[in-house]
Order: C-alpha cells, then structure tokens, then sequence
C-alpha cells in the first residue's frame, strides 16, 4: 500500500505563493499484492482534480479493505477506551470493504 494522508489542490495557493495546498477532497492510494485485483483504477475525481466525484471512499473503507485482505473483520475488531468501544474503522458510520479492489 503507498499513498499519502492528502491529496494536493490542482491550483497555487494564490498570487506570488509557490506551491499547492492539502486536498482531502480527492487523493490517491495505490494497493498491489496480497489479493488485491492488480490493472485497476477505482473512482476519479473532477475535471481538475479537487474532488472525488466517482466511487468515492473514505479512509475508514480503505481501513476495513486492508484488514479484510489481513484476514480480519474490521466489525469484530474492537477496544475499550474511555468508556467507549472503539474501532480503527469507526463506530458512528458504516464503513465498507472496498469489493471492487479485491481478487
């Protein structure tokens, strides 16, 4: 697995400001071995490239992807911590284990 917390902005940051700024919007992960499905892009973003706009996921399903490839249910795979169960995939929304990506 290779990619990185963010994506960039496809514009400058402004007038005489060098560089691009962060982009949660829409970012790139790239996945290889392990039972994943190889020759494969999944998703895209705008015509630009600021935002997800097909098949978009969030990190919590690239989370449950990756536990599910390890063998383990991101659903059983709980802690206690602070009078919460807890869970690295979350507990108020529903993540979902990328089916496409894998073999």
């Amino acid at each position: 697995m290779w990619g990185g917390e963010f994506g960039r902005t496809p514009t400058s940051e402004g007038v005489d400001k060098p560089g691009r700024d962060h982009d949660w919007h829409g970012f790139t992960m790239w996945l290889a071995g392990a039972g994943v499905r190889g020759g494969q892009a999944i998703g895209a973003t705008d015509e630009v490239g600021f935002a997800a706009v097909e098949q978009p996921y969030h990190v919590r399903d690239l989370h449950a992807t990756v536990l599910q490839l390890m063998g383990l249910d991101h659903r059983l795979l709980t802690y206690f911590h602070q009078g919460l169960d807890q869970r690295l995939t979350g507990i108020e929304h529903v993540a979902k284990v990328i089916t496409p990506a894998l073999a």
